[in-house]
């Protein structure tokens, strides 16, 4: 395992970072345990020592998971990172309610990387009237956070007024090989580095799209022509790896498989190691899936619960694969079952939506939501929809 060091206080991280937003699942939806803890463990035991969470992940049980995971002398071995849920505050007592209960949920009495949540410049200026800084001053100085930071999905110039506005050690930002110029963006990443923090990558495979076993053929013949074989997933984590201002990159790892293979990348990932042939290579893939990738999902799931019941990420995902892949009749039989509520009781069609607005609120992206449902309905559904449930219903012999 490779580490970088945080420049304010010369911690030493791992390159590669868990992050327990995606921990394997469950068929009732709750964290698998026996799994996910085995996956935790392994990745420590290989020299991980950084690892991510937040209070809503996985509806609030990636937390209570990891201060179970970490026992048995694992806590000793890592850094911690959580966050304040910044939407949910209204009062300066709030932040060390939240605060108090997480290192409850954590069984722990420290954490060593906190976070301010998703902050916009609105929600900074928001959290600053309500003394935000005198609570992590607070905080930091009676021993309940180590390190302070925030993670931060917003414009350019907001990240830097932010980056401003306090003496943080670290942020954490979405960096990719196709978001470049989007979000805080290499420009950010920069202006971050040179003002001593150190920085951690959420996203680096674009919620795994990025990472594709078998991306869009268009996409595979650039990889394929490459001298030396690389996975999709290794392609994308090496060229945010090459960026020597970049400390961690999480990786939100549910697969025995993606966390032995990142393991075995981030034991030579070193920064600036990609030859300019390379780079062009990866600018190749970038400017192709631009052109198959219709929606800039990542598949976060901030947007959800949608209040009429839409699963909007995976509307996204499907109607991405529609035109990465194009095998339109396996997309369209795959949406059917999947959100016609056959299996679940709880239909989640993208038709569904009433363009009420709330998740545009929520998305970190900004995407055009409501907008870009209407367009997996157009090509997702159509107007045999209730013919084509019906008869699949038939198939799988669940009734009408």
């Amino acid at each position: 395992m490779l580490y970088r060091y945080i420049p304010a206080t010369g911690d030493r991280l791992s390159i590669l970072g868990f992050g327990c937003m995606r921990l394997p699942q469950t068929k009732d939806g709750h964290i698998d345990e026996a799994r996910a803890t085995k996956q935790v463990r392994l990745a420590i035991d290989q020299g991980v020592n950084y690892l991510d969470t937040a209070w809503p992940y996985h509806s609030g049980q990636s937390e209570p998971f990891l201060g179970r995971a970490l026992t048995d002398g694992y806590r000793q071995r890592i850094k911690l990172a959580t966050k304040l849920p910044s939407w949910s505050i209204n009062s300066r007592a709030e932040m060390d309610d939240y605060l108090n209960r997480q290192l409850d949920r954590l069984q722990t009495d420290h954490i060593d990387y906190y976070l301010l949540h998703n902050l916009s410049r609105f929600m900074w200026d928001r959290l600053e009237g309500m003394r935000v800084i005198d609570f992590l001053d607070r905080a930091r100085g009676d021993g309940r956070i180590v390190n302070a930071g925030f993670s931060f999905h917003g414009k350019l110039d907001d990240f830097k007024y932010i980056v401003d506005c306090y003496h943080w050690e670290f942020c954490q930002i979405q960096y990719n090989y196709l978001d470049v110029e989007y979000q805080a963006g290499r420009e950010g990443l920069q202006y971050a580095a040179e003002n001593g923090l150190g920085v951690i990558v959420m996203e680096p495979l674009r919620g795994g799209n990025l990472g594709l076993v078998e991306p869009p053929p268009a996409v595979a013949q650039i990889w394929q022509a490459a001298d030396k074989a690389r996975t999709p997933a290794e392609w994308g984590l090496r060229w945010v790896w090459n960026h020597p201002e970049v400390t961690v990159v999480l990786s939100g790892m549910n697969e025995e498989a993606q966390v032995a293979e990142n393991l075995s990348t981030a034991d030579e990932a070193m920064p600036n190691s990609l030859s300019a042939d390379e780079l062009i290579r990866v600018e190749n893939a970038s400017r192709t899936y631009r052109d198959v990738m219709k929606v800039g999902c990542t598949g976060c799931g901030y947007c959800m619960p949608c209040p009429k019941g839409v699963n909007i990420p995976s509307c996204f995902e499907l109607y991405n694969n529609l035109h990465m892949f194009n095998d339109p009749e396996k997309t369209r039989f795959t949406y059917l079952v999947r959100f016609s509520g056959m299996a679940t009781g709880k239909p989640g069609y993208a038709s569904q939506c009433v363009q009420c607005g709330e998740c545009l609120e929520k998305c970190p992206q900004q995407i055009q939501i409501p907008e870009c449902l209407a367009a997996v309905v157009d090509e997702l559904e159509g107007s045999d929809l209730a013919e084509r449930e019906a008869q699949a219903r038939k198939m799988f012999d669940m009734g009408g």
